[in-house]
């Protein structure tokens, strides 16, 4: 009976140091499948800066239409007081059709361009709903995908990151 004793003691450690085999690769996938967002974003951070390159979609432009000129330039003001964007653009008077409670609306607006940094656009959409007149505003945001480099890190010295 002595003899089965080792044998069985080997099945044993097979066992444990496979399961453990086991345990360390998936593990090693769950790290890798929740760190790989931030990993790809340090691997284009530490690309950009020492290619010098551009890294899409580290700057968005955001559009917004409001019902006339003072209230743009209020709203574009407020937004630049609180340094959410490195620069806004006010085109007068942009001629709309929309659709609104069912029927066809024409309108007369004004576009603001506002130029910023990705992260700010939560923060800047949300700040934009609480105080534009209109109950539903218009705010679409359009990641840039290249530009004059040094027009881009110009945006990131005026937009604080936070």
């Amino acid at each position: 009976m002595d003899f089965l004793s080792p044998r069985y003691h080997k099945q044993s450690l097979a066992q444990t140091l496979c399961r453990l085999g086991l345990f360390v690769i998936c593990m090693g996938m769950v790290l890798t499948m929740s760190m790989y967002p931030m990993l790809r974003f340090l691997g284009g951070k530490l690309h950009s800066s020492f290619t010098g390159s551009y890294l899409p979609g580290h700057h968005s432009v955001l559009l917004i239409n409001c019902p006339n000129e003072q209230a743009a330039k209020d709203i574009g003001r407020a937004i630049m007081e609180r340094r959410m964007a490195a620069c806004i653009n006010i085109l007068p008077r942009t001629s709309t059709m929309y659709y609104w409670k069912g029927e066809i609306q024409d309108a007369t607006e004004i576009l603001m361009l506002v130029k910023t940094r990705t992260s700010k656009t939560q923060r800047l959409i949300d700040y934009v709903k609480s105080v534009h007149p209109y109950e539903t505003p218009e705010v679409l945001s359009f990641p840039v995908e290249d530009g004059s480099l040094p027009y881009l890190k110009w945006v990131d010295e005026a937009v604080p990151d936070d």
